[in-house]
């Protein structure tokens, strides 16, 4: 990401919201763990972000954000090449979720948020960057939330089967392998898994892929390519688990994020 976004300090200042476009070079980057005292939003525009917090992991598909509320931790990874929103909300300025989640960002909200990134940051109330940002804030908080999260868990166990299928999400092996690579019994895995994550195994494991599809298909990657990185035995297997998950096949589904807007 570019310099101007890696010096910005968005607690420096007292403004009610503060904008930063970011446009990310050919390689994948990733910012480290951090928190600040305003909010946090990642709008994409082109491309994928995900975002960890340390319960969930979120993903951002074209045309939505991830909210990350004040003082929260929490890592963004982009897709290559793609154009980002970065949104920070001074705490009790807005009606926002007190939890992480994904949002559907109308093109209202898009606009005002790509117009505040062209203006200076600290402006007064009434000025007209002030009258912008108190409309832009009233708007993004009747913004629909979306369920576009993979729940994690800090238990070391869960963690380590967590990390090894975000290194490797075509790793295909059954609950049993995993129980006995984390030294348990296949029941007492089930078990800690639903009670850590609310999701058996194979939930889990097929919301993660969504997650990880979402991500690579906004990046240009093809749906053949998605699902032999998934290891999907077919396409026709990826496309059921996507529709299945989203209503619509990948196709529809992104095409629909555009025609909607």
């Amino acid at each position: 990401m570019n310099t101007h976004w890696r010096s910005f300090d968005p607690d420096k200042g007292s403004s009610p919201a503060v904008a930063l476009r970011v446009d990310v070079s050919a390689n994948d980057s990733e910012a480290p763990t951090h928190q600040h005292r305003k909010g946090q939003l990642v709008l994409a525009l082109r491309g994928g972000v995900t975002c960890e917090v340390p319960d969930a992991l979120w993903v951002v598909p074209p045309n939505c954000a991830v909210w990350v509320p004040s003082h929260v931790p929490h890592s963004n990874r982009v897709t290559p090449n793609a154009r980002i929103f970065l949104l920070f909300v001074e705490p009790g300025t807005a009606a926002m979720p007190d939890k992480c989640c994904t949002l559907s960002i109308t093109p209202l909200v898009q606009q005002l948020i790509e117009r505040l990134a062209d203006l200076p940051h600290d402006y007064e109330p009434d000025s007209f960057s002030g009258r912008l940002a108190r409309l832009l804030l009233d708007e993004l908080s009747t913004m629909q939330v979306e369920q576009f999260h993979l729940p994690i868990s800090s238990e070391p166990r869960i963690r380590r089967i967590a990390d090894a299928l975000t290194r490797d999400p075509a790793d295909r092996s059954t609950l049993d392998a995993w129980a006995r690579r984390v030294a348990m019994s296949e029941r007492s895995l089930a078990r800690l898994m639903l009670r850590e994550t609310g999701l058996t195994f194979g939930r889990w494991r097929q919301q993660l892929h969504l997650i990880v599809a979402l991500r690579e298909l906004a990046a240009g990657a093809s749906v053949q390519q998605v699902s032999a990185d998934l290891g999907y035995e077919s396409v026709t297997a990826f496309i059921t688990m996507f529709k299945k998950a989203l209503g619509k096949p990948p196709a529809r589904y992104f095409a629909s994020l555009t025609r909607d807007r």
